[in-house]
């Protein structure tokens, strides 16, 4: 598999928001820094890039460098936050 670099037509201050709310959330459940595979910048790129290009969830999380499941795992936990 090859990687490449895309650009995705979101504002930088989306991305920003999500990241807020999902470090608020991983705040509250006590999750200790550097535990996770995405910082919340890049796990809300990733759900941004998967609301905006409906992607395939495995591929669009090899293109993150993160697992199958981590990348459905990441996916669920940003709609809950968005949803919140």
């Amino acid at each position: 598999m090859i990687a490449y670099r895309a650009m995705l037509d979101i504002p930088r201050e989306l991305v920003a928001y999500v990241a807020r709310l999902l470090a608020d959330q991983r705040r509250a459940r006590g999750t200790r820094r550097g535990s996770r595979a995405l910082t919340c910048w890049r796990q809300a790129l990733f759900a941004l890039a998967w609301f905006r290009k409906r992607e395939d969830i495995t591929v669009l999380g090899a293109g993150f460098g993160i697992s199958r499941a981590t990348a459905y795992r990441y996916h669920d936990e940003s709609v809950r936050v968005l949803a919140a």
